[in-house]
């Protein structure tokens, strides 16, 4: 049975997914088709191109980078069988705090107003993380 955490990690996927095809892919296709770059022009160790691509290409890698953390808190949850409404709230809120820091990151300079709006919404999700954790490891001890 498909839980409300285990939905979110899908979710989560599906928007590293989506972040990758509409920032990265567009860029990156949309500058091949306009001649502008060849296929050959995007090497992963040497980003270059404007400042959203770099944006892009941090905000997916952040997506990268956290996704097993949540999929690691939540498959223990899931096989202690701690699905908890609290739980289910902490996926839901890691989630939307994962899409607006995502979409903070593409959108807006990175001014230092904007940067700290970013690492607020990424502290949201490492609260999510760590009580998600710790409500499996209360269930066990």
């Amino acid at each position: 049975m498909m839980t409300v955490p285990v939905l979110m990690v899908l979710l989560f996927a599906v928007w590293t997914i989506a972040l990758l095809v509409l920032t990265v892919g567009v860029y990156r296709w949309g500058s091949v088709f306009a001649g502008k770059a060849r296929l050959t022009d995007f090497p992963a160790d040497d980003v270059k191109g404007s400042d959203f691509y770099k944006r892009a290409m941090r905000a997916h890698a952040n997506c990268v980078e956290n996704l097993p953390v949540f999929v690691a808190v939540v498959f223990a949850a899931h096989v202690s069988n701690v699905m908890t409404d609290a739980v289910s709230a902490m996926s839901v809120t890691a989630v939307a705090a994962r899409i607006v820091q995502s979409l903070v990151h593409v959108s807006f300079v990175q001014t230092n107003t904007v940067t700290f709006v970013r690492f607020l919404f990424f502290l949201i999700q490492l609260i999510c993380f760590a009580g998600i954790a710790l409500a499996v490891l209360m269930a066990y001890f």
